[in-house]
Formats: C-alpha cells, structure tokens, sequence
C-alpha cells in the first residue's frame, strides 16, 4: 500500500500542533467509499514493552464476510511522548509502517482512535487518512472531545458527539446493553457512512473486528499473513 510523506514525525510539541492545524484544513468529508467495497483494514498498536519496543498492525478483512485476508506487523520505538491529543505522533509511524507492507489494498480504514473529535479536529484518523490517502474512520472506546445526550440501548442506536457547536462524531452501540464506541470521521467519509460501516465490520463484540483483530496482531496473538489469490468478484458487499 502506498503511504504518502507529507511532515517528518520527530517533531517537538509546538510543531506538532502546528502540523494538526495545518494538515486538518485537508481533511475530506465527502464520502468517497465505493458503493460495495471489498476489504477493509484495521489498524491498532500494542503498548510498549519493557525494552520500549511497539508493535504497529493491520489487518484486511474482506466483506461482506469478515474474513482474515492478510495481516502485517511493524515493530519500533515510539519517539514522540504519550500526550493526549497528540497519540498520532506516537502511533500512526508504527501503524503507517504496517500498512505500507499491504499487498491488499484496502477499500477503507478503521483505526483504533478518534478522527475530527480531537480539540484540533485532527485525530489518529485523521493522520491515516492523509499519509494513506484512503477513505478512514476514527473508532475510539473513549471520548477525547465532545459530549452526546442518551441513546437506545439496542444496536444501532447513536447519539451525536458535539463539541463548541459542532457535530465531531456518535457514540454507537455495536451491542444490545453494552457501551458504546465513538466514531467520527478521519477522511474521505461522511458520519453517515462511517456509522453504517462500523456497524457492519462488527460481529458480537464491542469494537469492529477489524480493530479488534489488529489489537490481537499488534499483541502477538494474531500471526503475520500474506494474502491468498481470490477470484475477481468472490465478494458480494450485499449489506453494504
């Protein structure tokens, strides 16, 4: 997959958040995802070990099945500290480096972090999208920024994240009576979107399997694998 290089990452906090201002005016609401995608990646980074070293994942997943075509793993020592609202610079080289080793080229990317909900409207996301230049949808456990009012308690339902008079995402409830996930636009989507596609990717748990399998990946507990060759048109992206 070809990643893009638009800004050096060891960078000091002030040029960081310069970056952020600078590149979120580039961020794309328009949905650009085809009309029936065919893989979708997730991305995720596992913590630090004793040694500082990390390990960056993505995983494809084929639709509409959510099949395991190809997974690829980046391993580094982050150079930039963990400072809130600025994870990007401490997570998105790993996660970058994992992508570029794709054959598959993914349809969409979900990351495991906020998109435009982000006090500079410009999350991990965010970043993914532009260095990939791929339609990308923020899927976060937690809020960053925002507040939203009460939602159903049955899949599906949502609730607007609103921030200083903007609409910067949803909470979604991907399962009946469990807590809901933050999603919001990274690039090249619209929250219409992002929301029918995080909750197609989801299959029984909280986070959409292709996070949650790129967490597995980027933890070790989901080995490296290379992409079978599948025929042209196997895949029908009926629900999408």
């Amino acid at each position: 997959m070809d990643i893009r290089q638009l800004h050096p990452w060891e960078v000091s906090l002030e040029e960081a958040r310069d970056i952020q201002s600078r590149l979120a005016s580039q961020v794309s609401q328009f949905d650009a995802i085809s009309e029936q995608p065919r893989y979708v990646a997730g991305t995720d980074i596992s913590p630090p070990d004793p040694n500082g070293v990390a390990w960056g994942a993505a995983v494809v997943m084929s639709l509409p099945d959510l099949r395991v075509v190809e997974v690829k793993r980046a391993q580094g020592k982050p150079g930039f500290p963990y400072i809130p609202g600025f994870l990007s610079f401490r997570e998105a080289p790993l996660v970058l480096s994992a992508l570029e080793q794709l054959v598959t080229t993914p349809d969409f990317i979900l990351a495991d972090g906020q998109g435009l909900a982000h006090p500079r409207r410009f999350g991990l996301a965010c970043h993914l999208g532009l260095f990939a230049d791929t339609p990308t949808i923020g899927c976060a456990k937690s809020i960053l920024r925002g507040r939203h009012g009460p939602l159903d308690q049955e899949r599906g339902a949502w609730a607007a994240l609103e921030d200083k008079g903007d609409m910067v995402g949803a909470a979604l409830r991907t399962r009946e009576g469990v807590s809901p996930i933050y999603v919001s636009v990274g690039h090249k989507v619209d929250l219409p979107s992002a929301l029918r596609r995080v909750l197609a990717c989801c299959a029984g748990y909280r986070m959409p399997e292709p996070t949650r399998l790129a967490h597995q990946a980027a933890a070790g507990r989901l080995e490296e694998r290379e992409p079978e060759q599948t025929p042209a048109g196997a895949y029908q992206a009926a629900f999408f």
